[in-house]
């Protein structure tokens, strides 16, 4: 019998200056039972990085063909394509096919480095594509917050990241490893 999500509840604020994207999201978050406190922390993270009204999540892990996180037009076509950790190159090819935008939060320390390296040659030519690293102690520190009930805030200025809840915060510099466009 296979184990079912665990339901996670977040209250996100979130003051993205930069973009003068300002809001409060009542979030509701299924965590996969393969999937780790850290790996749902980077999703809340990457949410608040992308903050908007239509911004949802993904139905998970168990989903394929399906991102993280997206962001659909009027139309119904993907706006925005949002994946973390270190997702399969053939998938991220395949979603800069379908979305006008597709970001990548990757996170796991050295892993990261040794995925970077071995894709970076087919997804640097990819324009629509931006790649980004959560530093270690970063994700980690974000992993302390994870709780059933959350209250968390995020304030973006000048690529500094301030994400916290009422006992803890933690200061995130991104690592961009690729640009959009570049």
């Amino acid at each position: 019998m296979a184990q079912k999500s665990t339901i996670f509840k977040a209250e996100l604020s979130v003051a993205d200056i930069g973009r003068s994207q300002y809001g409060d999201y009542s979030l509701t978050i299924a965590r996969h039972p393969s999937e780790t406190d850290e790996r749902m922390m980077v999703r809340l993270l990457a949410f608040a990085l992308n903050a908007s009204d239509s911004l949802a999540f993904g139905k998970g892990l168990s989903t394929e063909d399906e991102p993280d996180l997206w962001q659909r037009d009027l139309t119904g076509a993907i706006a925005s394509w949002i994946d973390v950790g270190l997702p399969d190159e053939k998938d991220v090819r395949k979603a800069c096919g379908r979305a006008g935008a597709v970001h990548v939060y990757a996170y796991g320390g050295r892993a990261v480095a040794l995925w970077w390296n071995k894709a970076r040659e087919r997804l640097d030519a990819l324009p629509r594509l931006s790649v980004s690293e959560v530093p270690m102690d970063a994700s980690r520190a974000l992993a302390t917050m994870a709780a059933r009930s959350m209250g968390l805030h995020c304030t973006i200025q000048d690529g500094s990241i301030l994400f916290g809840d009422s006992a803890t915060s933690v200061s995130i510099e991104l690592v961009v490893l690729k640009a959009a466009g570049a």
